[in-house]
């Protein structure tokens, strides 16, 4: 026996009970609350309700994404932004109807094949006389009446048989759970279209970007490092004529020129690394964001889950840029003492999350600097998610669709 392909099918049954839990009775708990919230909007209390427990939902969903990414190599979309709030809201509504029903039957399934058979075992070694004295049916296992040790036996075999369709099928019948997940949590074509419309608009404020940047650095350069060398090309002009009339005079603008040629070099290796940092071309994402934390004000500590692997180069850009600046607001607005920053990458998802200890209340809104990390992984068609409640902790999350080379 395969002892990879056991202990995929032995993972495939805990996932699929942990599955099964979570759909019966968090998706029936939420689907609850959330249909008694609705039919309270008109009296005022689900105004105040609704909001809370669509996030719930919205966590509750996204958790399942994330299962179905890491577990089965199942991708969800997400609802594209812009998205009307209520077919989303009733997107969710009828998920979790599905998933506390047909969810929890696909879920289940998996998990019966791989553990119910250990029922049989136990019956076939002796355990058909706590129900039992062999004159009667005490128990059914299956279809099988158990009323003795012959019909424990049968028991014992219908056990193997299940076993052994655990082992080739629990895996595929974990996968389908996710797929139907997929069929119903999925948007549809009109916000599919949507999401084009989006992206088509983070590329345009990416070009928009871009031309501001190129504009940044021509000012820098012709107000910084260029003003430098000319200033020093005139000053070694004047060293020429001095240098036999007034050595003394010389020397000491050749050393004005010196400094200011050192000054020159540093505001120039600032530029450079504004642009794409050197240790981010020469080492990768990885290191990058370590050199990154080492910088910060705040002990932070960074943990890679990809070494040797690099993604395009763009896309590490505009990783570790965006990194750097949910890095600098949690420095700057978080009040924490302590930041972790996770990298990983699966099934062909970038996942960066940043996590602080500080008071929380970060929001995505017009202006803020998540706004903009937004968009610079919107063009790379990446999303951000933020959870900060009132108290902390605050956990940014990124996503890049990527491969690694």
């Amino acid at each position: 026996m395969d002892t990879n392909r056991a202990r995929t099918v032995v993972a495939a049954g805990l996932r699929g009970l942990a599955l099964a839990l979570l759909s019966l009775y968090g998706s029936l708990v939420l689907f609850v609350l959330m249909v008694v919230s609705l039919v309270l909007v008109p009296v005022g209390i689900g105004l105040i309700t609704t909001p809370w427990v669509l996030a719930g939902v919205r966590a509750h969903a996204d958790r399942r994404r994330l299962f179905a990414v890491e577990w089965c190599g199942v991708r969800i979309p997400v609802e594209p932004s812009g998205a009307k709030s209520w077919k989303v809201t009733f997107r969710l509504l009828g998920w979790l109807f599905v998933d506390m029903t047909a969810g929890f039957v696909t879920a289940l399934v998996p998990a019966a094949l791989v553990f119910y058979p250990l029922e049989g075992f136990a019956l076939a070694f002796g355990l058909w006389r706590v129900f039992t004295d062999g004159t009667y049916v005490g128990w059914w296992y299956g279809f099988v009446p158990v009323s003795g040790q012959g019909s424990a036996l049968l028991a014992g075999l219908l056990g193997v048989a299940l076993l052994v369709a655990s082992y080739f099928l629990a895996p595929a019948l974990l996968r389908v759970h996710f797929l139907l997940t997929r069929a119903v949590l999925a948007p549809g074509q009109g916000e599919l279209a949507e999401r084009v419309r989006v992206l088509t608009e983070t590329r345009r404020d990416a070009v928009d970007s871009s031309a501001a940047e190129l504009r940044r650095i021509e000012r820098d350069l012709h107000d910084g490092a260029q003003a430098r060398l000319v200033a020093m090309g005139m000053d070694l002009g004047t060293i020429e004529a001095l240098l036999e009339k007034n050595p003394a005079k010389a020397r000491e603008l050749l050393a004005r020129a010196r400094q200011s040629s050192a000054e020159a070099l540093g505001e120039l290796r600032d530029l450079v690394r504004g642009i794409h940092p050197p240790v981010l071309a020469e080492r990768g994402l990885g290191d990058a964001v370590r050199a990154l934390a080492l910088r910060m004000p705040v002990p932070t500590e960074v943990g890679v889950d990809f070494e040797g692997g690099r993604a395009d180069a763009p896309v590490e850009s505009a990783a570790y840029f965006a990194v750097s600046e949910v890095l600098t607001n949690a420095v700057k607005h978080s009040g924490g003492d302590r930041i972790w920053v996770d990298m990983r990458h699966s099934e062909g998802l970038l996942r960066i999350s940043v996590t602080d200890n500080g008071g929380g209340g970060a929001v995505v809104g017009a202006g803020s600097g998540l706004s903009g990390v937004g968009r610079r992984l919107g063009t790379f068609d990446g999303v951000l998610a933020v959870s900060s409640p009132a108290g902390g902790p605050t956990v940014v999350t990124m996503e890049i669709p990527c491969v690694l080379s």
